[in-house]
């Protein structure tokens, strides 16, 4: 025997009856197989209880359970749903009452008017970019451009702004905007800008201040909202920094100000794990209560998918 290092004695080892052990996986919870002819509520149901299935049916009950209970449901997104065209499923939660106020990015308004404007956004920017005509769109530019504006005009923020700006110009895509559903719904809609991120601040009559001014706004209503999140649901959609650091920042104010901002749902829905979603999403904000729930898939199939469980959770 090489060296001074015995070999072990397997003889000696201890061991006891695997039904007295505690295990993670169970035969109870495994997939059913699908049945032709099922329902939704049946295929939901056919899921194994572990891990991202788990997660989905827990996320669904807990906007039903919100909804149901009057609590507040928060919705902080990207712009890549509206890119992939889900704007139809967020204006029917917005209109069934699960979702409470929908907090958004700088490039979410500018999808939002050019689909509102055309019925088509998102340009083919490997295209574009070489002769410097990406993002240069003449109807984006002045229509939010005019909206931002207006803003102070209107003793508004910038999300507010821009909904009342497509409904007023009843703008020929106009049921198919988020910002005209919140305007419709007298629902909060906030908008939180980091400038030189989106195609707008290129144009000549993009104003900072304004820019800044309302967007402000829309940071000081989306901590109000924030306030009210006890038993309700946060969930943040495929924005990987910008939302997560406004989401903390905002629940820190709530906070300071004694509002009681716990015993929340902290959902995550994106395409792949963020550390910053992570941890002022998903984990920080309800580590002393709550839950935390991070779910990973293609936003065009698992949005439809947790709509869908959440309205059949809440019959």
């Amino acid at each position: 025997m090489p060296g001074p290092f015995p070999l072990p004695d397997l003889s000696r080892l201890k061991t006891y009856p695997l039904a007295e052990r505690q295990s993670l996986v169970c035969a109870k919870d495994f997939a059913k197989p699908w049945s032709v002819g099922g329902t939704l509520k049946d295929f939901i149901e056919s899921l194994p209880g572990f891990l991202g299935a788990k997660g989905l049916v827990a996320a669904a009950n807990a906007l039903a359970k919100a909804r149901r209970e009057g609590k507040t449901v928060l919705w902080g997104m990207g712009a890549h749903p509206l890119k992939v065209g889900l704007a139809p499923i967020i204006i029917d939660l917005m209109e069934k009452g699960f979702l409470s106020a929908v907090a958004t990015n700088g490039a979410a308004i500018i999808h939002d008017a050019e689909i509102a404007l055309a019925g088509q956004t998102s340009e083919d920017v490997a295209k574009s970019l070489p002769d410097g005509s990406f993002g240069m769109a003449r109807e984006t530019g002045e229509f939010l451009c005019c909206a931002i504006a207006r803003a102070q005009e209107w003793d508004c923020g910038l999300g507010q702004a821009v909904g009342r700006a497509i409904v007023e110009e009843n703008l020929p895509f106009a049921s198919l905007s988020l910002f005209a559903a919140g305007r419709r719904l007298n629902l909060p809609m906030t908008v939180h800008v980091a400038i030189g991120t989106d195609i707008i601040h290129m144009h000549p009559c993009f104003d900072a201040a304004a820019t800044g001014r309302a967007s402000h706004r829309d940071f000081l209503l989306f901590a109000g909202v924030v306030a009210t999140l006890a038993q309700g649901v946060y969930c943040n959609v495929g924005s990987a920094v910008l939302l997560p650091e406004v989401f903390l920042k905002a629940v820190s104010l709530a906070r300071n100000l004694g509002n009681d901002v716990s015993r929340f749902t902290a959902l995550a829905l994106d395409f792949e794990h963020q550390y910053r979603v992570a941890a002022n999403v998903v984990n920080r904000p309800v580590s002393e209560g709550g839950q935390g729930i991070y779910l990973r898939g293609h936003h065009e199939i698992l949005i439809p998918l947790l709509a869908a469980a959440a309205m059949e959770a809440g019959v």
